[in-house]
């Protein structure tokens, strides 16, 4: 069905975009509104349980403190479903902001004088300004100008930011961080790609084989128990089994938990927090737009792209996804959700696949995972921080081994040698400069080769 958005005037598009009740709610009829309940009821079950430990080690990768992740996703999902354009997306934190945010934290957090107040208070400050463009963006109809981004930029720069998780997270599986005294107090245990895997390798003989036990055990039962069905909630299985054995038969095996990093773990998870903006200079302004240009860049694209998926997983033969008020959406969730104590999320697209495979119909699937999110962690907040490290640093390496599919690749690579190339070139960019250098490098040079080095071929002369 075509969208008529783009036929409509500012005002009236304005109105569509704070209505309620629109056509993504069409699938919830009189007839069948029992058994739709009950499906995106299911639905938000399944996905609230995988969701809590995910959005923990997000967080913590991220250099925030893992209850962020838990308000931060359930927020996204509640927000995002009142104010976006797909029946089926689930919002929360995604890998793709991982290496973002991380190196925000990193430059205005402790390790470089500041606090972790301001740098999250520097956050929410390009945040909310990424916000604001994306929902002009939406209503001035820009949201098809997302699909613009070529596909092989786009596998590249995932498959950049699974290693990047992959090799950042090497000190939490091998333990290394349960030498910090050791290492000497000054040494910085979260500090980037190439050094985390300078740590890693100099400090072999440190390395806590109880530790890499977990991080191996976590990721396996996760990966096993989903071959199996997407219904199990395997992420949250792998953490309890990993959980109860460093609580018992591995108590004092130098195992490191989530609360000697991070201390308790509030269920108080409401926090309202305001931006920062540091003193003035051009350093500073330049970081703000490389921030607030990655956001959006980030929002737009991954949530287009997991809308545009989530129709075709859906078979959705009726209303199709709205790109525009898709925007509007991702720009009132970089407003809102950082405020909160939150950080900026986006469409999941494993989790809204998992969704959609468990039965979901309409946008009530959403808000069940957010509600229910939030009354299993407020319950289980005092057993979270019993977590291995290791434990997370295997969902998170779960995660990244996820994000490198084999067929985008193939898929790739058979669109022709530049294409393949550009993917290569993106995949090593993103992790040893950073987000912006490696995509917008390669955006720079896919679009100039493309003007001056490859003519459209002349279309053949009938006879």
């Amino acid at each position: 069905m075509k969208n008529k958005l783009s036929e409509t005037t500012l005002p009236q598009r304005l109105k569509l975009f704070f209505t309620f009740f629109d056509s993504r709610w069409e699938d919830l009829e009189k007839h069948n509104w029992k058994s739709t309940i009950y499906r995106d009821f299911s639905a938000g079950l399944v996905v609230a349980m995988t969701a809590i430990p995910m959005a923990m080690g997000f967080a913590i990768a991220m250099g925030l403190r893992p209850e962020q992740g838990i308000i931060a996703g359930a927020l996204a999902c509640i927000v995002g479903r009142t104010f976006g354009g797909s029946k089926y997306q689930v919002y929360g934190p995604t890998a793709a902001f991982i290496p973002l945010i991380a190196a925000l934290m990193v430059k205005y957090g402790v390790e470089n004088g500041g606090t972790t107040a301001q740098a999250h208070g520097f956050l929410i400050l390009v945040s909310i300004i990424a916000g604001i463009i994306l929902m002009l963006m939406g209503l001035f109809g820009l949201g098809k100008y997302a699909k613009l981004v070529p596909n092989s930029i786009i596998v590249g720069f995932t498959v950049g930011i699974a290693v990047s998780i992959a090799l950042t997270n090497l000190e939490d599986i091998l333990g290394i961080e349960s030498f910090k005294d050791m290492l000497g107090q000054d040494e910085d245990i979260k500090g980037g790609l190439i050094h985390n895997i300078y740590l890693a390798f100099n400090n072999l003989n440190k390395i806590n084989l109880w530790s890499v036990f977990i991080g191996v055990l976590t990721f396996v039962i996760t990966k096993g128990l989903l071959r199996i069905s997407i219904f199990i909630p395997a992420p949250l299985i792998a953490i309890a089994t990993s959980t109860i054995l460093s609580a018992t038969v591995l108590q004092n095996k130098g195992l490191i938990l989530v609360k000697d990093l991070y201390g308790s773990i509030p269920n108080n998870f409401f926090v309202f927090t305001t931006p920062y903006l540091p003193e003035m200079s051009g350093a500073i302004f330049m970081d703000i737009l490389y921030f607030v240009f990655a956001i959006i860049f980030v929002s737009a694209v991954e949530s287009v792209l997991c809308s545009t998926m989530a129709d075709k997983l859906a078979n959705n033969t009726r209303t199709r996804f709205n790109p525009d008020k898709e925007l509007w959406g991702q720009g009132m969730v970089q407003i809102i959700i950082p405020l909160v104590n939150g950080f900026p999320c986006t469409g999941a697209l494993a989790r809204t696949a998992t969704s959609i495979k468990a039965g979901a119909r309409t946008p009530l699937a959403g808000y069940f995972k957010g509600v229910l999110k939030l009354i299993m962690a407020f319950y289980i907040a005092q057993y979270l921080e019993l977590i291995p490290m290791a434990c997370i640093g295997g969902i998170l390496v779960w995660v990244a081994s996820n994000m490198i599919k084999p067929s985008e690749i193939k898929e790739t690579k058979h669109e022709g040698k530049f294409e393949f190339s550009m993917m290569l070139y993106t995949a090593v960019m993103v992790p040893l400069t950073d987000f912006l250098t490696g995509v917008l490098s390669a955006l720079i040079i896919y679009f100039i080769v493309k003007k001056f080095f490859y003519k459209k071929k002349p279309e053949a002369v009938e006879a």
